[in-house]
């Protein structure tokens, strides 16, 4: 009985390259402030009628074809994302008509930035109980349809793409390599620190004219920003230290630390905070932005081709994002 490993991954970027002079042209914002707030220089946003399950269907396709898979060979779809395509169904389901895979359990994972993680904990659970063989996860995000993109929602407008990334989950025939240990938490008390107010069925028609039209439209995301980067910084390394301290290891064992895509300042303060040098740590999102439960595969994906994550390495997992929730994952490749 070997342990859960992640056989392969994909990604999928959406096709239109957004800098941050091209936001300074929509907005009261340039290159400097974007860089100096959140380290990012660029961002993909789909150019048209595309959804996350679009996006996530080219790179599962491509997971599975690196993994010498066919669509047929999965027996369960998990699908993280904080921005489906549809209120229902969902776009796991979507996500499994594209592919062509009638039949299997379809379901999202709607932990937002913490989606992938979440997801491969229930993964995991599916294939180490003998529920499932192998299973795909995917991240998709399409957020650029759903952002403020004028002065007044700056500060959350900037950091976020579109992108997808899947991994092709099963059980490996190792009882070392694969994935060692998960680790969950939330705390829902500060929901309204990060949160989407609207569209919601707690509203009578869900939605409604003043929604749109007034000076604060709930239909935009808002963030408490220096809030959320404390917790953020605070509970990722908490999450870190608890996932090393659960194998035995210590922090310095880690040959890759692999975090969910926020904000490079966060991560660079995580590092701070840990003593852990910065050039172990994957980044991206200078060049992608915030892909949310998009992003940790697709770094994954980077690291690989960029011949940084390599067969035996330990490797750890960490996301924040709202909720509060916080996550990690201990693994070795």
């Amino acid at each position: 009985m070997g342990l859960t490993r992640i056989r392969s991954v994909g990604r999928c970027l959406a096709d239109k390259i957004v800098t941050n002079d091209d936001l300074a042209g929509l907005m009261e914002t340039d290159d400097e402030w974007i860089q100096q707030r959140s380290g990012i220089q660029q961002r993909h946003h789909i150019s048209e009628n595309t959804g996350p399950a679009d996006l996530g269907a080219v790179a599962a396709r491509q997971a599975l074809d690196r993994a010498g898979l066919e669509p047929g060979d999965i027996d369960c779809i998990l699908f993280g994302t904080l921005s489906p395509d549809y209120d229902m169904p969902a776009s796991a389901c979507v996500l499994q008509d594209r592919l062509g895979i009638p039949d299997v359990p379809a379901m999202d994972v709607r932990n937002q930035c913490t989606g992938f993680l979440y997801g491969l904990t229930v993964a995991d659970a599916f294939i180490q109980a003998g529920r499932y063989e192998r299973v795909l996860l995917v991240g998709g995000e399409v957020h650029s349809t759903g952002l403020d993109f004028t002065t007044r929602g700056r500060q959350v407008a900037v950091l976020f793409g579109d992108g997808a990334g899947a991994a092709v989950i099963e059980r490996g025939d190792d009882d070392e390599r694969g994935i060692l240990s998960t680790h969950l938490h939330s705390d829902g008390k500060f929901a309204d620190k990060l949160w989407l107010e609207a569209v919601s069925a707690r509203a009578p028609h869900r939605l409604t004219e003043e929604m749109i039209t007034s000076d604060d439209p709930p239909i935009f995301p808002k963030m408490q920003g220096r809030y959320v980067f404390k917790h953020a910084v605070t509970r990722s390394a908490e999450a870190i230290r608890e996932a090393v301290a659960a194998g035995g290891y210590s922090v310095s064992d880690i040959d890759l630390l692999v975090p969910h895509q926020a904000n490079l300042r966060i991560n660079q303060a995580v590092a701070m905070a840990l003593e852990f040098p910065e050039e172990k740590v994957v980044n991206n999102i200078q060049k992608l932005g915030n892909t949310t439960a998009a992003t940790i595969p697709i770094a994954l994906y980077d690291a690989l081709e960029d011949g940084r994550l390599n067969e035996g390495d330990l490797v750890c997992l960490v996301a924040f994002g709202a909720g509060f929730t916080w996550a990690s994952v201990l693994l070795r490749w």
